[in-house]
């Protein structure tokens, strides 16, 4: 008698297929509440104990961890020492195997669960029974996941039994099913030993998005989220409306996310290419749109837009006028919504901004590795900042300051940015040498240098940048400090009444 073993903790489509295997003339084996299911769907199972001898044992624990489930498992088929070993032993094999997992994921995803909890969700015997029924996909087919009931049932109803090509995928699909199950387990109990750099980086995600291409058109790319789901994250953004994002997209929306959780205010980004070609925050988010937009109108012609409140008509009907790709917001009202889904290619998505937090580490890869780090997401106080010079910036220039070093940390380095107390007006990122960036920024910012400021997301190695930026309209200059020529860009300061502060704290964005 051919035998298949079920045990599921996702009953979906479970009776249905055991229906289909008794049909076949296939013995089943169960266990528990899937044996309870099967059993009130007059399905005709053997327990367990019937088939070890052994009864079920502490709460559960102890029930397929037995020679008569494992052998009928791993026994080759082929070896005569296998079918004797079987025969003396009394063991019959178990050519199907049907298993899920306790929800472990779904248990840790509750905001109460205790440790007691997590631990009872750990499954033993199931990644058991599923290993061995996958380490011997010659001979045993093995299914993991409901949606290949229908491959397995419609590959035995052939008459040929399953194929060995099938037979070898779904063992791999139980591997990576295991590992990624086990990889949630050792994060969850790092996590609570607070362990910050363990001997291995256990790490899974799920598939989200099949890409069309990569950076380029010829390179594959696929898009995948964090098992655990991080909320505020562009992996969790539902979208609304348009085409499907596509890899740069995705790249250019995350850092669009990361600037705009610095700012409580109603605030508007608009992104290009990683970095910011405009910020602005008003009372409204119209207003603040206006702010963005004029910080470089050239530049967000086919960029991406966020906005930290609901767009609104009047906001919509503006950004009706520009090509862009995207636009994120918490929200749209009716009326927004339907100006801007007009337009069949533009993306809108929504995502919720009420938990913007995470202390989820950045992971980047490199040939033959991982780079982890924290995110920057330090909490910086303005009250301790340090004015160097001896002029005391004013009470405007400070809201200036405060807000161009909000932006300039988001900016590629070397990175400087020019910005008035409620905008960017000039952004320098990504030049090999910090003097190139106070050039570029301050060429764009050329014309609205009304209260500008400047910020330099780490330290100026000379006092050429201060010269230039003080030659350039500049009164106020924000700056980490620490280098050993601080003293020359501080006399340089001094020498153009330029106030400058040191913050003590780095942004580099490679």
């Amino acid at each position: 008698m051919t035998r298949a073993l079920i045990s599921v903790s996702d009953k979906t489509g479970v009776v249905e297929f055991a229906k289909e295997l008794v049909q076949a003339g296939i013995e089943i084996i169960s266990t528990g509440g899937t044996r309870k299911a099967l059993t009130e769907a007059e399905i005709p199972t053997l327990s367990i104990d019937e088939v070890t001898g052994f009864p079920e044992m502490m709460d559960g624990r102890v029930k397929t961890l037995h020679p008569k489930i494992h052998g009928g498992l791993l026994a080759r088929r082929d070896l005569t020492s296998h079918l004797t070993a079987m025969k003396e032993q009394d063991i019959q094999p178990i050519d199907f195997v049907c298993v899920n997992l306790y929800p472990f994921k779904e248990t840790i995803e509750k905001p109460a669960v205790t440790e007691a909890e997590a631990i009872e969700n750990i499954d033993i015997g199931g990644p058991s029974m599923l290993r061995s029924a996958a380490k011997n996909f010659a001979f045993v087919t093995v299914v993991v996941d409901p949606k290949d009931y229908a491959l397995v049932l419609a590959e035995i109803k052939s008459g040929q039994g399953t194929s060995l090509a099938t037979r070898k995928q779904l063992a791999a699909k139980v591997f990576r099913h295991t590992a990624a199950y086990d990889a949630l387990i050792a994060d969850y109990l790092t996590k609570q030993t607070a362990d910050s750099e363990p001997e291995k980086l256990t790490a899974t995600y799920d598939l989200k998005q099949t890409l069309r291409y990569g950076e380029n058109s010829h390179q594959t790319a696929a898009f995948y989220q964090n098992a655990l789901p991080v909320p505020y994250s562009i992996a969790s953004a539902q979208q609304l409306h348009g085409k499907a994002l596509s890899y740069n997209n995705i790249k250019d929306a995350d850092a669009a996310l990361r600037i705009i959780r610095e700012f409580a205010e109603p605030t508007v980004v608009a992104l290009k290419h990683m970095n910011p070609c405009g910020i602005g925050s008003a009372p409204t988010i119209s207003e603040a749109y206006q702010f963005a937009y004029e910080a470089d109108p050239t530049s967000i012609f086919g960029g991406i837009l966020v906005a930290n409140r609901e767009i609104d008509l009047a906001t919509a009907e503006e950004l009706h006028k520009l090509f862009l790709e995207i636009v994120i917001a918490p929200s749209f009202s009716k009326e927004a919504f339907e100006v801007l889904a007009s337009k069949k290619n533009l993306r809108l998505l929504t995502l919720d901004f009420s938990e913007q937090t995470s202390n989820q580490p950045e992971v980047v890869a490199v040939l033959g590795g991982l780079l982890v780090q924290d995110q920057d997401i330090i909490e910086e106080i303005p009250t301790e900042w340090e004015v160097a010079t001896d002029r005391q910036p004013t009470e405007s220039e400070l809201k200036a300051l405060a807000f161009a070093w909000k932006a300039v940390k988001h900016v590629k380095s070397n990175a400087i940015v020019v910005a008035n107390e409620h905008q960017t007006v000039g952004v320098g990122a990504g030049q090999m040498n910090r003097v190139g960036s106070v050039k570029l920024a301050l060429e764009a910012a050329k014309g609205r240098m009304d209260g500008a400021v400047l910020a330099s997301d780490a330290y100026f190695p000379m006092d050429d940048s201060v010269e230039y930026a003080a030659q350039h309209g500049i009164k106020a200059i924000i700056q980490p400090g620490g280098s050993i020529r601080d003293n020359d860009s501080i006399a340089m300061a001094n020498k153009y009444g330029v106030a400058m502060v040191f913050t003590g704290v780095r942004h580099f964005r490679h």
